[in-house]
């Protein structure tokens, strides 16, 4: 017999919630989950611009940072057309264009403001090289062109293309199958047939709390994502609270998928885990696109705090295991015949 000698920081803090309140009051899951929601209003939900008049700076500086923070974009910023043609109007000559095509890079090169327009006063000039630059309004530009960085790619992707409803109907097909093979063989899937971890479940939740997280940025906090779009980074650091939330729920997202594949590869043989990986796959993305709609009209809020209560009692179930197998390593809430294996622990 061995026991978990070596606990792990989250476990500790488990440790210190009081396990009997927990399990007989859940107000006590209510109350944590709700202090989570209020830190979005308590904290800023945009990006704070420097006053650059207070600023020794040269005056093409002062402009450029105030364009990054008034247009999310700034000069030399580098895009790619997305569109299948852009006409690029050859100003200040009327009724002329110059035209750039899918994939052509361009760069920012200048920004122009006509009051007198009544479409968008404001004109930014974009150029492919030395003889393919023109001018477009500034309101078209997220609709023709897209950021070079890889994380504005990838937002592009799930955002503005079909891929996230094809990723949606796979999942939904892959659940539908796998459930039928539960119900005939007794698959292990998280959850209904769920292996001895937490994390499968932790993992679900925090794509769900992501995803809630997003589309809450989607609606109180627009202007915020738009400027995270054009100014990518992975860094929870220097960003406002809300994005910096988003982008903690996603690192401990890819943590906590590492901790779920020790923990099934560890109890399952190969094939039984491989067909379980699939099913949380699918599960992890079924969450994610019903919390995104479900947010949108507000029902999301009251099913993750439904979902954060079951997670806080499987979690406090689970601490009741204090030993493990010496032959398989399953976990065992006391001492003797191991369930798993059917090996004698004293």
């Amino acid at each position: 017999m061995r026991t978990n000698e070596k606990e792990t920081a989250f476990q500790l803090i488990l440790k210190m919630i009081n396990r009997k309140s927990i399990r007989h009051n859940s107000m006590h899951c209510i109350l944590l989950f709700v202090t989570v929601l209020l830190s979005f209003t308590l904290y800023s939900c945009h990006y704070v611009r420097p006053n650059v008049e207070k600023m020794e700076l040269k005056q093409k500086t002062k402009d450029s940072l105030s364009y990054l923070y008034k247009y999310h974009y700034t000069l030399n910023t580098n895009f790619e057309v997305c569109s299948d043609s852009i006409n690029l109007a050859l100003l200040p000559v009327k009724d002329k264009f110059v035209t750039v095509h899918k994939d052509d890079r361009v760069v920012v090169a200048e920004f122009m403001i006509q009051p007198t327009d009544s479409v968008d006063s404001v004109w930014v000039k974009v150029a492919r090289d030395q003889e393919t630059q023109g001018w477009i309004h500034q309101s078209e530009v997220v609709d023709h062109f897209i950021p070079v960085d890889s994380i504005s790619q990838f937002i592009y992707l799930f955002s503005h293309t079909h891929a996230s409803y094809s990723l949606a109907l796979v999942a939904l097909v892959l659940l539908i199958f796998l459930f039928r093979i539960y119900r005939k063989k007794r698959l292990q899937l998280v959850y209904f047939n769920d292996i001895n971890s937490v994390y499968p479940l932790l993992l679900c939740f925090l794509l769900a709390f992501s995803a809630t997280t997003y589309e809450t940025i989607q609606v109180f906090a627009a202007e915020a994502w738009k400027h995270y779009y054009f100014n990518p980074t992975l860094s929870p650091f220097k960003v406002p609270m809300i994005l910096s939330i988003f982008l903690l729920s996603v690192w401990a997202f890819i943590i906590v998928f590492l901790a779920s594949l020790e923990d099934l590869y560890r109890q399952l043989t190969f094939s039984a885990a491989f067909f379980y990986l699939v099913g949380l796959g699918a599960c992890c993305i079924f969450c994610y696109f019903f919390f995104i709609y479900a947010t949108a009209v507000y029902i999301g809020y009251p099913v993750l705090l439904l979902f954060f209560i079951i997670l806080v009692k499987k979690i406090n179930g689970r601490m009741r295991y204090k030993y493990r197998c010496g032959k398989c390593g399953a976990l065992m809430a006391d001492k003797g015949k191991c369930g798993a294996c059917g090996a004698v622990n004293e």
